[in-house]
């Protein structure tokens, strides 16, 4: 394999958000001038239109900042972390202060520990004794949440509980960084909400609803990005979508070659892929899905897999 300015070792915590130099980094400029730009054309065409495709573009323009916010989370488009962070705090999805999706994110990087209850942040799954454990409803939702309608309609309520829970514990706000982060995040999206309005006449609730399609249409890249397997490697998908799901992801479909260069830019993962396809379905074990249309369609209303399972316990990999 090529040598890359990120090896193929997997770093852990915060070591998988840094990223080396790769220049100017013009793709990734001119993808946050078209993100944010998409979000202004929309609210100016629902100010101007009242139409409902504008209101969709909002959707979209949402789920297309929070890919963003992912590169700008591994190091992208400058070598400031300061100036990173700045460019993703605006609250345009309504969720995830960017500090916490930073700090969550990065320990999910630690690929000995995906798909891990309560130690990989973005794990799909309980222990089986855990989800037996669940009242009745609550076990039918985490199943329908192994749908794809149930991974867009239901999963961002379980999200959004799972962000906002610990912030009921007094301990939790004894940290001044936490404060700083959700005070920020506060006024930052009370500011936002209250232009929307006063610009587009979008209400608050409104656009809280958008939100939380976008957050749907987010969350649909991790739908099926991890499965349990005895090997690290093996729980890493490579989707070989179309032109539309790799722009909205930033070709972060190819997934397994984001876990084994982190710090590579979006724009560089198809080449690498393409140059090297071959090493990385040997790697992942074939773990390998042909585009996400299909496949939501085959799982809409059938669970792709369980929520309880033995993630912990799988046999070790033969030799």
């Amino acid at each position: 394999m090529p040598a890359l300015p990120d090896s193929a070792a997997k770093p852990a915590g915060l070591a998988a958000g840094r990223s080396r130099p790769y220049g100017l980094e013009w793709p990734t400029w001119l993808l946050i001038a078209c993100v944010y730009g998409l979000w202004l054309s929309a609210l100016g065409w629902y100010r101007s239109a009242q139409a409902p495709a504008a209101l969709a573009l909002v959707v979209l323009a949402a789920a297309w900042y929070m890919s963003l916010q992912h590169e700008l989370v591994h190091g992208h488009p400058s070598p400031w972390p300061r100036l990173n962070r700045w460019l993703g705090l605006a609250p345009l999805a309504v969720c995830y202060p960017f500090d916490i999706y930073r700090d969550s994110h990065l320990a999910h990087h630690r690929d000995e520990l995906l798909t891990y209850p309560g130690q990989d942040p973005e794990s799909n799954y309980l222990d089986p004794h855990d989800f037996a454990a669940c009242h009745p409803l609550l076990r039918a939702l985490l199943v329908a949440q192994r749908t794809s309608l149930g991974r867009f309609f239901i999963s961002p309520a379980f999200g959004i509980a799972r962000l906002l829970r610990p912030l009921l514990a007094r301990s939790y706000w004894a940290d001044p960084a936490l404060r700083w982060t959700w005070l920020q995040h506060g006024v930052l999206l009370v500011l936002m909400l209250w232009g929307v309005q006063a610009y587009a006449g979008i209400s608050p609730m409104q656009y809280l609803a958008l939100s939380y399609l976008g957050l749907g249409l987010a969350f649909m890249r991790s739908f099926y990005e991890h499965r349990p397997a005895a090997d690290p490697q093996h729980r890493i998908v490579i989707n070989e979508a179309g032109w539309f799901w790799r722009l909205l992801f930033l070709n972060n479909n190819l997934h397994m070659v984001h876990h084994a260069h982190p710090g590579l830019p979006w724009y560089r993962i198809p080449a690498l892929y393409r140059q090297e396809r071959a090493h990385f379905l040997q790697q992942n074990g074939g773990f390998v899905l042909q585009g996400y249309g299909r496949f939501f369609l085959r799982h809409a209303l059938r669970p792709v897999d369980a929520p309880g399972q033995a993630t912990r316990d799988l046999p070790a990999p033969r030799v």
